[in-house]
């Protein structure tokens, strides 16, 4: 049995494993990491993107709501191969060999989160036994649940990761991720773990995503360049029915998932849509802006009041996630954001589809170290603790 020690200071290569809520593929990276907070530095080698047949990533987002104790079993095993072959293939792209990493951190798949449920719960598949079995490399994975089992709501975790890479001495920071869900990490100068706020401000593609796949029959799963929106026109009547989800007016810590945002949201939009007449492209357009205009006020309502005049024009706005390759999404920001300057994570040397799968990466090695890696702030929980589950290499 191969457990290998972390040391505080000695640079480890560490593979970083993600599927996000969209289950589009994994992202996979090899990270060199060394130090711990604020101390950490981290700097990624390779990253490689494997994505998912169809045929796969229907399954998988059948499973999220429909899946069957046999389904999800079954799935559990067959996405623990996918992530074994993902981290062989970045490790091979790093030009590395197995015997040079000293761990594997998982984020798994998540196939169903609810943190407000009469017993909060969430639950992530990939066996990460799988993966250690196959590449006989240690790997950390699971790292939700320990959050919740702490009161948390087991998410956002990315946060950590955020703070520790981009807290900068002079000026405020938002690191806005436009997944499947849209996140934020609000940094302000100099921040202590105890001063970063995190939570989620909606949907970020899922829905836009879920409609262009339902109106072109699965032909297109994504709108390319947001050329799509580009040619319609926003319902206010259907911005306004959507933007009434009671999600969007609970105040932080606060987590969600296609448990709120999936099929039963996109139903009700469609209907809504189709009353109204709208054409194909001022539906997709009025998603986009759906996604922008809940990013927008979750800025208004819960980050603006904390900061001064001069620290609002001092703002850098990090966007991370496929939102972040939308022109179109990216325009309506700037607009109903009005202040700060929108940057990439390229812009700090980090390719954008590389950044969660690094987080989780991160998140292996402090776990290995006996740190915690959850912001109390963010998830809620009653206090920081060590994350994830780990299982043994050979």
């Amino acid at each position: 049995m191969r457990v290998q020690r972390q040391s505080k200071h000695a640079p480890q290569l560490i593979v970083g494993l993600m599927s996000g809520t969209s289950a589009d593929g994994i992202d996979a990276v090899v990270a060199e990491i060394a130090g711990s907070g604020r101390q950490l530095r981290a700097r990624v080698l390779a990253h490689t993107h494997r994505p998912f047949s169809p045929a796969m990533r229907r399954r998988i987002l059948h499973l999220c709501l429909h899946g069957t104790v046999a389904e999800i079993c079954e799935l559990n095993f067959s996405l623990g191969e996918h992530f074994a072959r993902a981290a062989f293939a970045v490790i091979r792209r790093a030009k590395r060999k197995p015997g040079n990493i000293a761990a594997i951190g998982s984020h798994g798949q998540t196939i169903h989160h609810l943190p407000n449920a009469r017993t909060p719960s969430t639950l992530q598949i990939g066996e990460p036994a799988v993966i250690a079995e196959r590449t006989g490399i240690t790997t950390v994975a699971d790292f939700r649940v320990r959050d919740m089992a702490a009161g948390g709501q087991g998410a956002p975790l990315v946060p950590y990761a955020d703070w520790a890479l981009f807290t900068d001495k002079t000026k405020p920071r938002i690191v806005q991720n436009i997944g499947g869900i849209g996140n934020l990490t609000f940094l302000p100068p100099r921040a202590e773990l105890d001063q970063v706020m995190a939570f989620d401000t909606g949907p970020g593609n899922m829905v836009l995503d879920a409609l262009v796949t339902a109106l072109t029959r699965g032909r297109q799963t994504f709108d390319r360049d947001g050329r799509w929106a580009a040619r319609g026109h926003v319902s206010d009547k259907l911005l306004a029915v959507m933007l009434a989800h009671p999600f969007l007016r609970r105040r932080p810590p606060k987590t969600t998932g296609r448990e709120e945002f999936g099929e039963m949201f996109l139903s009700r939009m469609l209907a809504s849509a189709r009353r109204l007449r709208l054409r194909p492209e001022d539906m997709i357009v009025t998603a986009t802006a759906f996604t922008a205009e809940t990013i927008a006020d979750a800025y208004r309502r819960f980050v603006f009041p904390q900061l001064t005049a001069g620290e609002r024009a001092a703002l850098q706005i990090i966007l991370g996630g496929g939102g972040a390759k939308n022109p179109t999404l990216r325009d309506m920001l700037a607009r109903r954001i009005g202040v700060g300057t929108l940057l990439t994570h390229e812009d700090f040397g980090i390719a954008n589809a590389a950044k969660e799968a690094l987080a989780f990466a991160i998140l292996a090695h402090e776990t290995l170290l006996g740190r915690p890696g959850n912001v109390p702030s963010a998830t809620g929980a009653r206090r920081a603790v060590v994350l994830g589950k780990i299982v043994p290499g050979l």
